[in-house]
């Protein structure tokens, strides 16, 4: 289980990206009509029919200056429940720097404690240059890599109103001194029934890599509120050692009214 619980928050993170074209950083101007400074994502994580833990997506209220570029400063965080320590203990957090222009990471630092595994990281994205410093090693990545975390800010800038059932996308994002291209289909729209109301659905299937948590390549389902908003409402995995489910569970200060929801 281990990285599993921020996988499930941000695997479906790059949701209806087309793989990104070649050009110059610095042309690129992200309009942002999705979320703003302060809000705050709060779910649950089930596994199987115990309540397991408690994830955290926070957008802090002031911008941070990074190397000259003002940026949106997200912090998110995972644990598990008293209860549920004794069988897996979770205690991670991560943080991005995201340019507020281009929707990229300028920094992005994880502290990560889970089954006893400890891991902190550090790197510093040089965007212009296409490098990744992490933890002082130097890597070469493509045009407007992302982080785990600002995938997910920048997945929901992108407009969906177009997307037709069965297409297929991509973006690079760096992790564990590696680039990967993540792909994710788009599945159609629906609506969710959830304790705090019904919703209106976008449905989202990530490609993922079986063998290690997943048995097959289509296990791991995501649905997107249908709104300006466009956030994650419910996770479903099913994985090698049972299924796992995460749920938003409370949400502030949203930037958009929360259309999607029916009643």
């Amino acid at each position: 289980m281990k990285k599993l619980f921020f996988l499930l928050v941000f695997v479906f993170t790059s949701t209806g990206l087309a793989s990104l074209e070649a050009q110059q950083y610095a042309v690129r101007s992200i309009q942002n009509k999705a979320f703003k400074e302060g809000e705050v994502l709060t779910f649950k994580l089930h596994y199987g029919f115990i309540n397991a833990g408690i994830g955290e997506l926070r957008v802090m209220e002031k911008p941070v200056n990074v190397r000259g570029k003002e940026c949106l400063h997200v912090v998110a965080t995972g644990r598990t429940i008293s209860s549920f320590d004794w069988f897996y203990k979770v205690r991670d957090r991560y943080e991005t720097y995201i340019d507020k222009q281009a929707m990229v990471p300028m920094k992005f630092v994880r502290d990560v404690y889970e089954g006893g595994y400890v891991f902190k990281d550090n790197y510093f994205f040089d965007q212009q240059a296409n490098k990744v410093n992490a933890n002082g090693e130097f890597f070469e990545v493509p045009n407007y890599v992302q982080d785990i975390v600002s995938s997910f800010y920048y997945a929901r800038t992108v407009d969906f109103r177009n997307a037709r059932k069965g297409d297929t996308f991509e973006v690079p994002m760096f992790m564990d001194k590696e680039t990967h291209n993540f792909k994710f289909r788009f599945m159609g729209r629906s609506t969710l029934q959830l304790d705090k109301g019904k919703f209106n659905v976008m449905i989202f299937m990530p490609v993922v890599m079986k063998g290690r948590v997943f048995k097959n390549e289509e296990d791991l389902t995501v649905y997107v509120s249908d709104d300006d908003n466009k956030i994650p409402l419910q996770i479903k995995a099913n994985i090698l050692i049972g299924a796992v489910k995460m749920t938003l569970t409370d949400y502030s200060g949203l930037r958009n009214p929360m259309s999607s929801k029916i009643q």
